[in-house]
């Protein structure tokens, strides 16, 4: 009798302790669904093309292959510009709005999530913002215990997806399209309401930072930088 007791009172704990979760769960999804979906994006209705990388249910096998290739590209261009990747987000790639808009996401073309993954809406379904959205997850798998601030992510991440919207194509020469003397945004929310207002300021950053990489040696500055920053330096002060 002691046993059967005892065996009613796990049963309920345990029942108690899946409801919890799931109670738990369930608000998670509600209130975060691009980290729910980054989580579990099958659960989003989405399926894998290839490791780490995820598309809406239902497109053609042509389409599937043009994400797959872009993906490809992205990763490319990380890699060509660290030498070697460091981060393996997950890639959600919606093809409609209405699957952007399930998985969590906004008007943006696409968004790096809690440095682990990255959503790409519609309008991100190409190689430049996809590197765009890697980088930063690769910057801040590769930053330990370093900060940069939110103009020198932004920026780098313009010079390492060679975005031409605000740089000049690579030929060798000095890429900048918009030059600025003004100090740029610090923090994301600075960053993201001086965006919403001229999406120039991503020009007047890339300039910046590329102008800081060609100064500086190269790709590798960034790499030493990275170092420093991670072994407690202060981020240094560079100049229009």
């Amino acid at each position: 009798m002691k046993l059967t007791r005892r065996r009613r009172v796990v049963v309920w704990v345990a029942g108690v302790l899946v409801a919890v979760l799931a109670a738990a769960t369930g608000a998670l999804a509600y209130a975060y669904p691009s980290v729910a979906a980054t989580t579990c994006p099958r659960c989003y209705g989405l399926v894998p093309l290839r490791d780490g990388l995820y598309a809406e249910r239902g497109l053609s096998e042509a389409r599937r292959q043009e994400i797959v290739a872009l993906y490809t590209e992205a990763n490319a261009r990380v890699a060509a510009f660290y030498g070697a990747r460091a981060s393996s987000p997950t890639i959600l790639a919606c093809d409609t709005t209405e699957c952007y808009s399930r998985i969590g996401g906004g008007g943006e073309r696409g968004v790096a999530v809690l440095n682990r993954a990255v959503m790409l809406s519609p309008r991100g379904l190409d190689a430049v913002i996809a590197a765009h959205e890697m980088s930063h997850v690769e910057l801040h798998q590769r930053l330990d215990a370093g900060h940069v601030p939110q103009w020198f992510d932004e920026g780098l991440a313009v010079l390492v997806s060679g975005d031409e919207r605000y740089l000049l194509p690579d030929t060798g020469g000095d890429r900048c399209r918009l030059t600025s003397q003004e100090a740029l945004p610090e923090t994301l929310d600075e960053w993201l309401r001086a965006a919403s207002s001229d999406e120039q300021v991503y020009a007047k950053a890339a300039c910046r930072v590329s102008r800081y990489v060609d100064a500086s040696g190269g790709p590798q500055a960034i790499l030493t930088l990275i170092d420093s920053l991670n072994h407690d330096a202060p981020f240094p002060a560079i100049t229009p």
